[in-house]
């Protein structure tokens, strides 16, 4: 196989569910390529269905096959590179249809292989249906797990990726995520604080360009729990875990009142906010900057990013779908694996 200049490698881009918005986000954005000076990618799927979508969506954005990864830095310019799977599947905007699981699944597990074989340098992932996929055999929880999955396949190394989402604002990381409330408690241990901690702090060092990032922990109870008077998760498990990690030097600050956290002045005195539960995360971010927002996995052997919102089956086909987010997923790819700090594509329009 022939090698490429590490510094021209493109990003490969999963095409995600195609009656979602995901497919419209990725046009969208190759259009946007020197405005927003996006670095080359090529979209790994279908080539039929993305001429689909660009003439249905009235989108003019030129469509070329390609066969292997070289071929789409040298295409991107002038025309949106696809890697072509062969499947033969339609598609209904709005409506999941299994016969396009198996290629959404399969675009996922070729660009964890062109990565980890050094044909591609990062990844940026369109959202899934996972409902979809289920019925072709996806048995994992969500996207983030099977890309762990994956890479222990081609490697042989555990891994447990964690989930942050970014923005130029705030970067945030939910210790526990798609779990009742109900449920949180007993899921916050000392040991998934410190792999966890532990994970975002080599993270934001080797791809945020951070030689000392700053991580500020949440408590779970409302005041960090005041003293015990309102819970003791923070005296007998967070806390004792912060101070475990202070002592191997990593810039720790906590356990803190979530409800002062993430106010301007606040923020200024982190780099990342790691909380306990998804809404105590996923809510400032969505309020400070809900369109530009990216979901970043850390803790994998690869660079994967996505856009921070799901396939809105709602307004597919509809043209409304805004690119911001697929934008600076694409930007922060290309950052990230070249181990540059964030940069926001700073633009909101649709």
């Amino acid at each position: 196989m022939e090698e490429l200049d590490e510094n021209k490698l493109p990003i490969a881009v999963t095409i995600g569910e195609p009656s979602g918005i995901g497919p419209e986000v990725i046009l969208k954005s190759w259009y946007k390529r020197h405005e927003f000076s996006i670095a080359p990618f090529f979209v790994i799927g279908s080539a039929e269905l993305l001429k689909k979508q660009a003439s249905a969506l009235n989108l003019n954005v030129p469509i070329t096959p390609i066969s292997s990864p070289q071929q789409a830095v040298h295409i991107f310019n002038n025309s949106l590179p696809v890697l072509d799977l062969n499947f033969k599947s339609d598609f209904q905007f709005g409506h999941p249809q299994h016969e396009t699981a198996e290629m959404v699944i399969a675009s996922i597990d070729k660009a964890v292989e062109l990565i980890i074989c050094g044909q591609a340098r990062a990844m940026a992932t369109a959202p899934i249906h996972k409902a979809a996929l289920y019925s072709v055999g996806f048995d994992c929880p969500g996207h983030t797990e099977y890309l762990a999955k994956l890479s222990k396949n081609h490697t042989g190394e555990e891994y447990h990726p964690v989930m942050m989402l970014a923005s130029e604002q705030l970067c945030v990381v939910p210790l526990t995520i798609h779990v009742a409330l109900k449920d949180v408690p007993p899921l916050i241990t000392h040991q998934l604080l410190v792999r966890t901690i532990r994970t975002i702090h080599e993270g934001m060092k080797k791809f945020f360009n951070l030689d000392y990032p700053a991580i500020a922990v949440s408590g779970l109870n409302p005041h960090a729990g005041e003293g015990g008077t309102m819970g003791i998760e923070e005296r007998e498990i967070i806390a004792p875990a912060i101070n475990a990690l202070k002592k191997q030097g990593i810039r720790l600050n906590g356990p803190m009142p979530a409800d002062t956290m993430f106010h301007k002045s606040a923020r200024a005195k982190y780099d990342v906010a790691l909380c306990m539960y998804h809404d105590q995360a996923l809510i400032p971010i969505k309020t400070i900057d809900f369109d530009a927002g990216v979901n970043v996995t850390l803790g994998l052997p690869i660079v994967r990013t996505s856009p921070d919102h799901g396939t809105a089956l709602d307004i597919a086909g509809q043209g409304l779908a805004n690119p911001t987010s697929m934008i600076n997923s694409l930007k922060l790819a290309d950052r990230m694996s070249k181990y540059l700090p964030l940069i926001d594509a700073d633009q909101n329009e649709q």
